[in-house]
């Protein structure tokens, strides 16, 4: 195993692949993807480049690895971004070359579902960006908050420090992409809230690992992608978040108790946990539902590592992951984490 590098980065006129690893959601649900594309082109220079299954639900595993195998192959494309998450990316895993993709490495953005890849493209040596999908981030109603357009700038085209900065307004409830009136106006929004740091005492600087809770936790049952040698994180920055699929707190305490039984946890300096995803279509919380649902899982969060990571830096409430606005993560990357300043400083 090798310590995960930075790959090139491309160029404003350079050719980006966009593909659907996990979900075909583009061919059912347009209208966020095609704004995501044209924001690509006109905010960002790029142009996309769509690949077989990037618009086909119900591709198979095969079809999908075989985008992903067409977009880091070919030379005259530059980076590499997700559609959409999903929820069976774990059945691609098996089926990529690991020794073309370590051949053509580039920076590959995605979240969610896509923690399968971006772990793969840890174990195979290839910094990843954990944020920015195309449907999500690029193609949110109204315009592009400015804190998730200058992280994915950054991200893209940049390879020196970015310090992160809690949003001062953010929202989780989300409105019908199917609805061409979802588009015609901003989101709704509330004040922000900052973040709460727990033993914030020293600096922590280290390569980064993690990604949606839920996800990880189908690696370790599937033994998948995750380290045998755990070493290789001793005195890293582990960052993780969950989904819309809101799982319990307790869900969340035990797959933090298994990483801890595993050893896992215990090897990580810092913590950064991103601001738990409240409402769903499913479960439409209230305001106050919310509130009470993510306090639960701070509070799940500091009890498992209380039990195995007693002294590890935590900072709760980052932006990653299932919120709005969107920091992008380096995945293998140095995460600089200053408790004294209350910084958090990321390499691009």
């Amino acid at each position: 195993m090798t310590t995960p590098a930075y790959p090139p980065k491309p160029a404003p006129g350079d050719r980006v692949a966009v593909i659907s690893p996990s979900a075909g959601l583009p061919g059912i649900l347009p209208l966020p993807y095609e704004l995501g594309l044209e924001r690509l082109r006109t905010e960002y220079g790029l142009e996309p480049v769509e690949y077989p299954a990037t618009r086909r639900m119900g591709s198979t595993p095969r079809e999908r690895a075989d985008d992903i195998h067409a977009a880091f192959a070919d030379p005259d494309v530059k980076a590499v971004m997700a559609s959409i998450g999903g929820d069976d990316q774990i059945t691609v895993l098996p089926l990529l070359d690991r020794e073309l993709i370590r051949a053509n490495p580039k920076p590959f953005f995605g979240y969610s579902d896509n923690t399968n890849l971006l772990a793969h493209l840890w174990n195979t040596g290839i910094v990843g960006y954990h944020g920015a999908s195309v449907m999500g981030e690029l193609g949110r109603p109204g315009a592009m908050d400015p804190l998730t357009a200058e992280s994915v700038q950054a991200a893209l085209f940049t390879s020196g420090e970015y310090e992160l900065r809690p949003a001062e307004r953010w929202r989780d409830v989300d409105r019908d992409w199917a609805d061409p009136a979802t588009f015609e106006s901003e989101p709704e929004t509330r004040p922000g809230t900052g973040w709460t740091w727990v033993n914030a005492d020293r600096v922590v600087e280290g390569r980064s690992w993690g990604g949606c809770l839920e996800i990880l936790a189908g690696l370790l049952m599937a033994d998948r992608e995750i380290p045998h040698d755990l070493s290789v994180h001793d005195g890293g920055v582990l960052f993780l978040e969950t989904s819309e699929e809101l799982p319990s707190s307790e869900e969340v305490f035990r797959v933090l108790r298994n990483m801890g039984e595993r050893g896992l946890l215990q090897r990580f300096s810092a913590l950064l946990m991103g601001r738990a995803k409240t409402w769903s279509f499913e479960r439409p919380n209230s305001p106050q539902e919310g509130a009470r649902y993510a306090a639960e899982q701070r509070e799940a969060v500091l009890r498992a590592m209380g039990a195995y990571a007693p002294d590890t830096t935590i900072v709760l409430d980052v932006d990653l992951g299932h919120t709005d606005p969107q920091i992008v993560i380096p995945y293998g990357g140095v995460i600089r984490v200053d408790g004294p300043a209350r910084r958090i400083t990321v390499t691009y």
